[in-house]
């Protein structure tokens, strides 16, 4: 099946007009199935194999959201060889995903923030990037994707905001704290390429993909001492959550965010204060006189 893996991304890209990003996601989302269960024949796949394939990943360490994401694109890439390449497979609607129960959202508190940025090595290159790669992240709110897709000429130095194309290949507008442009102006003061993206790896020089950052945050979290999960993802919920701990209406989140749905913010976001939730339950709830 791998040699059609090509053809479906082509055609998702292009008929489809699916995001760079997306296309990225899928095509790794493709090569895991076909390492985790094997490289068939698509005509020969069945359920259990993808039972093999949630029994595989789990034991690997997996999320639920990780393996939803490896089956919702293979299951996008067999409806593509049913309806276009007109072959026999599974119905696609007897493909699972595995059920996301949804947990507390996950954020920094803002001596976690201090931890975990100064103890970031900015004496070299590498360390300058990240760096500069985490205060965007912070400063944005954006997704790791859209970050790691901006060119220099998406910049709007004076305006301090970039035009980005977002999740479901949607236009929008995204705005930087001056702190974090401050960082990125230093950063790109330092390269000495004409490299058009803005997070790129040493020479030869490459757009920075999601699989160069993991070992960064990974060092960097246990330099920091800090025992929660950390991951750009992670950021993003703690730029949220700064918003609304602050006061940000949350319609101005949502835009913040990009989120497409205001019931998507509500749903993360509001009600994320646990102590002062409590106070207000204290304080709001009484059926005595």
């Amino acid at each position: 099946m791998s040699a059609i893996f090509e053809d479906f991304l082509g055609y998702a890209r292009f008929e489809l007009n699916y995001s760079p990003q997306t296309i990225i996601k899928y095509r790794d989302a493709l090569r895991v199935f076909a390492r985790d269960v094997g490289d068939k024949s698509v005509e020969d796949l069945d359920v259990l194999d993808f039972v093999k394939l949630k029994k595989v990943m789990m034991e690997r360490g997996n999320s639920p959201a990780r393996i939803s994401s490896v089956v919702y694109a293979m299951r996008s890439f067999i409806t593509f060889c049913r309806e276009i390449l007109k072959l026999k497979t599974i119905a696609p609607k007897q493909i699972r995903p595995p059920k996301i129960f949804r947990r507390e959202v996950l954020f920094l508190t803002k001596e976690e923030i201090e931890r975990f940025l100064g103890s970031i090595n900015t004496k070299d290159m590498n360390g300058f990037r990240f760096r500069t790669l985490v205060e965007v992240l912070l400063g944005t709110g954006m997704r790791i994707g859209e970050t790691l897709s901006l060119n220099r000429k998406q910049i709007d130095w004076k305006k301090r905001e970039a035009k980005i194309i977002g999740k479901g290949n949607k236009e929008r507008r995204v705005f930087f704290t001056q702190r974090s442009m401050d960082w990125l102006r230093r950063y790109l003061e330092k390269r000495t390429d004409n490299h058009e993206a803005i997070f790129i790896t040493k020479k030869p020089h490459n757009r920075l993909h999601r699989d160069d950052i993991w070992r960064f945050f990974a060092r960097y979290r246990k330099l920091a001492k800090i025992d929660k999960k950390l991951t750009p993802h992670i950021l993003r919920h703690t730029v949220a959550t700064n918003l609304v701990f602050n006061g940000c209406p949350i319609v101005h989140v949502k835009e913040i965010l990009g989120h497409e749905r205001l019931d998507t913010t509500c749903k993360y976001y509001l009600g994320v204060d646990k102590e002062q939730a409590k106070k207000a339950h204290r304080q709001y709830l009484n059926f005595v006189d």
